[in-house]
């Protein structure tokens, strides 16, 4: 059955010079002062700590395949925050909500679903490191070769921003006929649809099919690189041997739990179930607070890293002495 209004659709409603408006946290007037100083110090924290991880890198003359995706990683994530967070600092500072238009709403969604793609595809990457390091020590250097890792890097980013621009088309293409007050301090996929003139489930597909790709499949493939870590760990008899190989492993497997379990609560359900206040609260770990989580797992738990940030600090040090 048509919503109510589409006979009367206007014709303007996918017009690309309308604007949307993005409220925010417009219901919590009394806690604006303090989300804002408590978002902006995430924001700065988190921009520095992928900027040094990448700095980091970056400045490292041998580079092995690990400390490459991580380097990657850092880019994302960087690219990530800042798409998200200064949108959602100005939904604070505006009492009203703060407007976006189609064009900025609309790239502001491609942008979000493309990195967050490249990272579901890295995430993979990086756990088929890991089983070549594990499981085919020997021929670890051979494998994981610099142009391996290149070309991996390259499939990440353009396969989530293929699968991104296909989600986005699909979801702009739908009439909005309904307010243009988008529940939320980003334009989520989930939020817009819910501004879309129709009630059946036909809108959803293009998300449907954009979570098998960017979720689904990739979610397996750590899977069943993991299942095949297991079974090589279990052939090994020292049990010292066996937790240093594992220890390789629980950086990644933290950041893929972070990630993927966020992604799956907010993306993979119907849209009946949709609620903006959860919705929120749950984009407000996934877009602010799991990119700080990131740098701290990885400078704690990567040995590799922790060297690499020993040496950066070293350097400055003589830097400054000399």
């Amino acid at each position: 059955m048509p919503c109510e209004g589409c006979m009367e659709r206007d014709n303007k409603s996918t017009d690309p010079t309308m604007e949307f408006l993005l409220l925010g946290f417009s219901e919590l007037l009394c806690l604006r002062v303090l989300l804002f100083l408590i978002f902006l110090i995430v924001h700065l924290v988190t921009l520095a700590g992928n900027v040094m991880i990448f700095m980091a890198v970056v400045m490292e003359p041998s580079r092995p395949p690990m400390l490459f995706f991580l380097c990657q990683l850092s880019v994302i994530e960087l690219c990530y925050t800042l798409v998200i967070v200064p949108k959602a600092l100005l939904s604070l500072i505006v009492v009203d909500g703060s407007t976006i238009s189609f064009i900025g709403c609309a790239a502001q969604m491609h942008l979000f679903v493309a990195l967050g793609g490249a990272e579901c595809f890295l995430l993979v990457a990086m756990s088929y490191d890991r089983y070549v390091a594990i499981c085919q020590p020997l021929h670890y250097v051979a494998v994981m070769s610099e142009g391996l890792c290149l070309r991996l890097a390259v499939a990440c980013c353009l396969g989530g921003f293929a699968v991104a621009l296909g989600l986005t088309v699909a979801v702009f293409r739908l009439p909005f006929c309904q307010s243009h007050r988008i529940n939320h301090f980003f334009c989520d996929v989930p939020a817009v649809l819910q501004l879309a003139c129709t009630q059946s489930y036909t809108p959803e597909l293009p998300l449907l099919a954009a979570c098998v790709l960017l979720l689904l499949l990739p979610f397996l493939l750590i899977l069943t690189s993991y299942a095949c870590i297991a079974a090589a760990l279990l052939h090994v008899t020292s049990s010292v041997g066996r937790g240093k190989a594992f220890s390789t492993c629980i950086s990644h497997l933290a950041i893929t739990l972070l990630h993927y379990g966020c992604a799956t609560f907010i993306y993979i359900r119907p849209k009946s179930s949709y609620s903006p206040t959860r919705d929120k609260m749950v984009s407000l770990v996934y877009t602010n607070i799991t990119p700080l989580l990131y740098p701290l797992i990885y400078s704690l738990r990567n040995k590799e890293i922790r060297g690499v940030l020993r040496k950066m600090l070293r350097r400055k040090k003589i830097a400054q002495l000399n």
